[in-house]
């Protein structure tokens, strides 16, 4: 198997590479979201600039640089874009050479970004509208099944992730109904349960139940200071794709940390 650990050259190689398609892949993201985020359709129609409506050029268009160039203003009007261009670019460039670095050149390390580009994208809509497109959730579905007779031979292991997925939403789902009778308004999304189905199928019992974990805890660190007077539910989305992403990378050490910390020497393959 071809790997980039092979030698250096490779390495260096693999990591422009992967930096460049990442940015880019960052850039379209971010506009696919603010597309979805507006309810329109998110793969027709030029980019354009949204002070002035002017249609941007190629030189407007190159990942990090051109906004660096422009200083962050509209070549054609002056007014200033918002520095989130720059940012999603660059932390999708890291997150991409992160999954390289993480999976090598395997179809898990291609399924896996395939899934954080999906996190990534569902994440900014969620923050600015309040919504988990449903689109993003089929995609990463998609790219699991695909992804799914290349990774694992073991039947046991893949229904486990079908049954964990729905276990956890299922149990989600019946808790939110609970609670909304109790506080008299939305507790969980509906998208944020689905979110969660999907989860199941990617990291198995254990990891998700950590993931379901870290993503409490951090939405309610980050968000329940803000939320004195405020009765507009957070977005936990973010959050759920935050924890998501780290099980992704890591969920395989922190269930070996755990199972070890347990004693359990030979974990049942429905646990992982």
């Amino acid at each position: 198997m071809i790997s980039i650990y092979n030698n250096s050259a490779l390495l260096t190689f693999s990591c422009v590479i992967a930096a460049t398609l990442g940015a880019v892949m960052g850039s379209f993201l971010n506009c696919a979201a603010g597309r979805m985020a507006k309810d329109e359709p998110f793969i027709s129609g030029r980019s354009h600039c949204p002070a002035c409506g002017h249609v941007l050029e190629a030189p407007d268009l190159v990942p990090v640089f051109s906004w660096l160039f422009l200083k962050g203003k509209c070549r054609y009007c002056g007014a200033k874009v918002s520095p989130r261009y720059l940012f999603t670019e660059l932390l999708f460039a890291a997150l991409t050479v992160a999954c390289l670095l993480r999976f090598d050149l395997t179809i898990l390390c291609l399924r896996n970004w395939v899934m954080i580009c999906c996190l990534f994208c569902l994440s900014l809509v969620d923050f600015e509208s309040r919504i988990i497109p449903n689109g993003t959730l089929l995609f990463a579905v998609g790219a699991w099944v695909v992804a799914e007779p290349f990774l694992f031979d073991n039947l046991v292991r893949t229904l486990s992730h079908i049954g964990t997925g729905l276990l956890i939403s299922g149990g989600l789902l019946l808790i939110s109904m609970v609670m909304d009778r109790v506080l008299k308004r939305e507790s969980l999304g509906g998208g944020d349960v689905k979110l969660f189905a999907v989860v199941g199928l990617y990291l198995g019992l254990l990891p998700s139940i950590f993931a379901l974990i870290l993503s409490c805890v951090l939405g309610l660190a980050v968000n329940l200071p803000r939320q004195k007077g405020n009765s507009e539910p957070f977005p936990f989305g973010p959050w759920i794709a935050v924890a998501t992403a780290v099980m992704l990378f890591y969920g395989d050490k922190f269930t070996a940390w755990y199972l070890n910390l347990m004693g359990v020497m030979n974990a049942p393959e429905f646990l992982i």
